[in-house]
């Protein structure tokens, strides 16, 4: 399997692409601000086709230029049906004071005009789709946007890992993705890390939306959210 990454924008949102090999179709995940030039110089260095744009959540850090990437390799775009009316208006998930604040502290200027692509494909709950013999399962992870979503992956290139997941601004090392912006909840953060994370196999690697990537044994024993909820887990008995 062949998957890289490239940090993009002002904000260094990590933006992934995977595929079966070099020559293949490959899926592209959080093509956020900035990450079009990185799109274009990691598929032309493998030979990679952008066949699918996978939208961890909304926020414009991760899907600034999703229509670009889907308009100029022809893909769908898959995004939770919550979060899709971002992808014509990114800064509806911001306040209209945090967004001018953000504007004139990224220095933004204007802001393109922002449409819906073409091919939009609602990623849901328990969804299943393949990306040229790549097979992606979601799962829904409300807390950090009404529409956060995990991408998993089965990885057979190593014995010590059993799946890859993309975390977005869910689940980093050491932290989860905070709650204070528009439609963020922190129970229903706690609730999709106890109903969602908790149940995954230590050996699962996580593949956050910013900063470097950790495994949920890890998280399960560093990340203060995650290990109260282990903890908890065990004074009610349970095998977690």
């Amino acid at each position: 399997m062949l998957l890289t990454s490239f940090p993009a924008g002002p904000l260094q949102a990590n933006c992934y692409l995977v595929a079966r090999e070099a020559g293949a179709g490959c899926a592209v995940v959080d093509p956020g601000m900035g990450a079009i030039d990185g799109v274009r110089a990691v598929a032309a260095e493998h030979d990679l086709t952008p066949q699918a744009v996978l939208i961890t959540h909304g926020h414009f850090d991760h899907l600034w230029c999703a229509q670009d990437v889907a308009r100029e390799w022809d893909c769908p775009v898959w995004i939770h049906p919550a979060d899709r009316h971002l992808l014509s208006d990114p800064m509806a998930a911001i306040s209209n004071e945090s967004a001018a604040m953000l504007r004139a502290q990224l220095d933004l200027g204007d802001l393109p005009e922002f449409t819906e692509p073409a091919d939009v494909r609602d990623a849901v709950d328990g969804a299943r789709f393949t990306v040229d013999g790549i097979e992606f399962t979601v799962d829904h992870v409300p807390g950090h946007t009404p529409g956060t979503l995990f991408y998993r992956i089965d990885y057979p290139d190593a014995e010590d890992v059993s799946q890859v997941m993309f975390s977005g601004d869910f689940l980093f090392a050491g932290s989860i993705g905070r709650t204070d912006l528009v439609g963020g909840s922190h129970s229903r953060m706690i609730d999709s890390l106890r109903e969602r994370v908790l149940p995954l196999r230590d050996d699962v690697v996580v593949l956050p939306g910013h900063g470097p990537q950790t495994s949920i044994g890890r998280e399960r024993v560093t990340n203060p959210y995650l290990a109260q909820l282990v903890d908890e887990h065990r004074i009610e008995g349970s095998d977690l």
